[in-house]
C-alpha cells in the first residue's frame, strides 16, 4: 500500500527522535548529536503537518514571487520559521522550548557538552514530550512512540554527592552559553518558566506500601488532580529542587483511607445537594474506572490515586484526592446536571422552631397587629 508523502516525512522525523533519545540515554552518547537529531525530528514533523494540510512550506522571493532555489530545488522553511507558523503565539511554552534548543544547537562546544546536558535536562525532557504530544494530537495515537521512548535515570541524581556534582557541572558552562540561556529566559514571563512544556522537572518519590498489578515503576502525577494542599507542597518542592523522601512504614495500605459513606459525607459537606454512595458515587467510580466491580477476579486493579483494595476488610477504600476530584467534577448545580444528566436533589432546609423569649413573643407587636 502506497503512503502519502507526509507519512514518509513523518517516518523520517520519528527515526530522528528515536536516535536523539538513544544518544541522551546512552552513557557514551553525544549531546550535540541529541540536539541535531531533535532539531531534525521537529523540523520534519512540522513539514509533515504542513504537507498534509497542503501548506506550501518553501521560501519565495518577495519581489518576483519565484521559489528560492538551492541546487535547483525549492528551499524549505527552516525550523525557526516553521515554529513561528505553527505556534503563532510567541509566548507558547512549546514554541519557546524548541526555540531555545535551536539557539543552543548553534552554540554547543564539544568540551562542554556534558555540563550543558546537565543544565538543560528538564528542558530536553520537555522537548521530547512536546514532540510526542504534538505528533499524537496531529496524526493520531497510532503514531505514538510511547512504547519506545524511555524515561532516563541518572545515578548521580540519586545521591547527595551526585547532586553536588550536577550543580558544579552547571556552573562550569562557558559564559556565553550561560548568557544565552539567561538572556533568552529574561524575556519570558516567569509563569511560563514554570510551565512543564518549557521545562519538565521531575522529582522521584519512592513508592511504598503494597504493590498491585496496576502499579508501574514510575507514576506521573498531574498537578491539577491533586488537592490544593498537595499541589502547593509539590510545586514548592519543585522550585527548591527538593527530593521528597517518604519514610517506609509498616501496614500503610489503609492509612488515612475512607469508606464510600465517609467519602459521600465529606463531599456533601461542601455541596448544596445530596450525594449518595449508592447513586452518584457508584456512577462516578464506574465512569472514571477508579476500581473494578464487586467480586472482580482482579480486585487490586484500581487507580491508586483514588482507591485501593483492602484485603483485610475485603472492601475498597478511597483517598482524599478522590474527594477533591468529585467536588471538582460535579461541585456546582451546572456541573452536576452536565455530568449526570439530571437535576440534583437539593438539601432540605428545615426552619428552626421559634424560641421562647423571641421578640414576637416578648410583646413586640407583629407587623399585622400594628396596622390593626
Amino acid at each position: 500500500m502506497a503512503h502519502a508523502r507526509w507519512h514518509h516525512i513523518l517516518m523520517v522525523s520519528q527515526r530522528h527522535v528515536l536516535k536523539a533519545v538513544d544518544e541522551w540515554n546512552c552513557s557514551s552518547g553525544n549531546y550535540s548529536d541529541f540536539l541535531t537529531h531533535m532539531h531534525k525530528a521537529w523540523h520534519y514533523l512540522l513539514h509533515a503537518e504542513f504537507h498534509m494540510d497542503k501548506i506550501d512550506y518553501h521560501y519565495k522571493d518577495p519581489k518576483t514571487g519565484q521559489y528560492v532555489l538551492i541546487d535547483g530545488e525549492p528551499k524549505a522553511w527552516d525550523l525557526e520559521w516553521c515554529l513561528k507558523q505553527r505556534y503563532t503565539n510567541s509566548a507558547d511554552p512549546v514554541r519557546l522550548n524548541a526555540e531555545l534548543f535551536v539557539a543552543l544547537r548553534n552554540k554547543v562546544e564539544h568540551r562542554y557538552e556534558h555540563n550543558l546536558k546537565i543544565a538543560t535536562g528538564g528542558k530536553a525532557q520537555a522537548l521530547v514530550m512536546n514532540y510526542e504530544q504534538e505528533m499524537v494530537d496531529y496524526f493520531g495515537s497510532k503514531y505514538s512512540l510511547a512504547d519506545r521512548l524511555r524515561f532516563p535515570i541518572s545515578l548521580q541524581a540519586l545521591t547527595a554527592e551526585g547532586r553536588e556534582q550536577l550543580q558544579e557541572a552547571a556552573k562550569k558552562l562557558p559564559k556565553h552559553t550561560r548568557d544565552l540561556v539567561a538572556k533568552f529566559e529574561a524575556a519570558i514571563d516567569p509563569d511560563l518558566l514554570d510551565d512543564l512544556k518549557y521545562d519538565y522537572r521531575v522529582r522521584l518519590v519512592p513508592m511504598v506500601g503494597s504493590k498491585t498489578e496496576a502499579d508501574l515503576a514510575i507514576d506521573f502525577v498531574k498537578l491539577d488532580e491533586l488537592t490544593e494542599e498537595e499541589r502547593k507542597v509539590m510545586v514548592e518542592a519543585g522550585r527548591k529542587g527538593t527530593v521528597i523522601i517518604r519514610d517506609r512504614q509498616v501496614e500503610v495500605a489503609d492509612k488515612a483511607k475512607l469508606r464510600a459513606k465517609q467519602v459521600c459525607t465529606l463531599v456533601e459537606e461542601q455541596l448544596p445537594f445530596e450525594f449518595s454512595p449508592f447513586s452518584e458515587h457508584l456512577e462516578m467510580w464506574q465512569r472514571f474506572k477508579v476500581r473494578p466491580a464487586k467480586n472482580s477476579a482482579k480486585p487490586y486493579d484500581t487507580d491508586a490515586r483514588y482507591c485501593i483494595y483492602s484485603e483485610a476488610f475485603n472492601s475498597y477504600l478511597y483517598t482524599s484526592t478522590w474527594v477533591a476530584k468529585i467536588i471538582k467534577e460535579i461541585g456546582t448545580v451546572e456541573k452536576y446536571r452536565k455530568f449526570f444528566g439530571k437535576e440534583p436533589r437539593m438539601k432540605t432546609v428545615i426552619p428552626l422552631p421559634k424560641q421562647a423569649g423571641s421578640p414576637t413573643e416578648e410583646g413586640v407587636p407583629h407587623p399585622q397587629s400594628e396596622s390593626a
